[in-house]
């Protein structure tokens, strides 16, 4: 049974004035009435959100939906967490519901306000997503675990740490150009990659070790929701215009030091098999939006999703495969770097562009033809991996 996604809303990312409650309700209501559907015909609300406890002191976030339309009271509405990849997770539990007949129409809303916080208040939250007793209670931050990831790829395929300093700050460029055409990014800037190579040392300090500050996502609030249907609902209303065609999570061991710090394992399963049953290959998608918490995590999903092999991830963005006109234009809205990181709302937020970019109403660049997207979302240092297809169904 296909799901088909009828309706989406995406805010504005960066530090808002509106709390995680208003974030919340102003996605759901703008994603309700994008589809033309009432609150009331609405059979489920998933909500994904990594830690409402952690930033906002709100856990059971769920029945917050209830603001979003009284006719909303007394449907079943869930919070579902699974990290950085929450968003993703509640996509995938509504759609379960559609494809086992429990529901027609659901609506998913990705939620995060994460700018309650200081820094190390940030930073200490973030950190409860690693495996907690050898990694962020021994003082291993989210930067320090990627940081990992560059050492192990530098050690693997003998690339220098200034030739990786040159990678990574192409790939943080790309993306800040990108956001540069998106009205909803929060931190645009036409640069080369050679500015960011000359910022000084104050300006782009050393955070992990051989990542900097440039390599580093932001710290964001925001919201994204969408409204999915089953095939004949979608139809019925004359909405059937973007197919979710596959959906795969894949979960490897939480602990770092348990697996691969050169490649993202579980994401390359994930990623094949969503190929699989969406019955395509790497060379009929027409973009990705793929998960660059840090710049060396792009580099990573290069060679997770087949567009070149292992190893060879810095020659996707030196030949500029993934510039927006390239081969296969990754991260056209700006990416987790410039547009931003509400954690909570990242899988949603993905899967609103790469809709909007089918539907011809790119939320940014737009792929001009696009037919086919791939979004690739993950939690905590890549122990959950979240591959989704979507297609243009006219």
């Amino acid at each position: 049974m296909a799901v088909n996604v009828i309706g989406t809303f995406h805010s504005k990312i960066g530090r808002l004035d509106e709390n995680v409650y208003e974030l919340l309700v102003q996605a759901g209501r703008g994603a309700l009435e994008d589809a033309g559907v009432a609150a009331g015909d609405i059979d489920g609300i998933w909500i994904g959100n990594f830690s409402g406890g952690g930033f906002n002191s709100q856990e059971h976030l769920a029945p917050c939906a209830v603001d979003i339309d009284p006719a909303l009271r007394f449907k079943p509405a869930v919070r579902v967490e699974n990290a950085c990849a929450s968003g993703s997770a509640a996509i995938a539990a509504a759609k379960n519901a559609i494809e086992a007949g429990e529901a027609e129409l659901a609506l998913v809303i990705g939620v995060e306000k994460m700018t309650s916080l200081d820094t190390k208040g940030v930073t200490k939250v973030l950190a409860m997503a690693s495996y907690w007793p050898e990694e962020g209670e021994l003082g291993m931050t989210f930067p320090g675990l990627f940081a990992e990831y560059a050492k192990g790829y530098m050690e693997k395929y003998n690339v220098s740490a200034e030739e990786l300093r040159v990678i990574l700050a192409k790939v943080a460029a790309k993306n800040h150009r990108n956001a540069v055409a998106n009205p909803l990014a929060q931190m645009p800037w036409e640069c080369t990659f050679q500015d960011i190579l000359d910022r000084p040392d104050q300006k782009n300090p050393m955070v992990a070790e051989p990542l900097r500050l440039f390599d580093c996502s932001l710290v964001s609030d925001g919201a994204a929701a969408l409204v999915l249907a089953s095939e004949k609902k979608a139809k019925e209303l004359g909405l059937a215009q973007v197919e979710l065609s596959a959906l795969v999570h894949t979960t490897d061991y939480l602990a770092l030091s348990k697996r691969s710090n050169s490649e993202f394992t579980a994401g390359k399963r994930a990623i094949q098999k969503a190929y699989e049953l969406a019955d395509i290959t790497v060379d009929d998608l027409d973009f990705a939006e793929v998960h660059d918490c840090f710049t060396i995590a792009e580099v990573l999903a290069y060679e997770a999703i087949g567009l070149v092999p292992d190893g060879e991830g810095p020659r996707a963005i030196d030949e500029g495969l993934v510039e927006v006109g390239g081969k296969l234009p990754i991260n056209a809205s700006g990416g987790l770097k410039a547009k931003g990181h509400p954690v909570g709302a990242t899988g949603v937020s993905m899967a609103v562009l790469a809709v909007r970019q089918l539907q011809g109403k790119a939320i940014g660049h737009q792929i001009e033809g696009a037919k086919v997207g791939l979004t690739y979302n993950i939690g905590g240092s890549a122990a959950s991996n979240y591959a989704l297809i979507f297609k243009r169904t006219k």
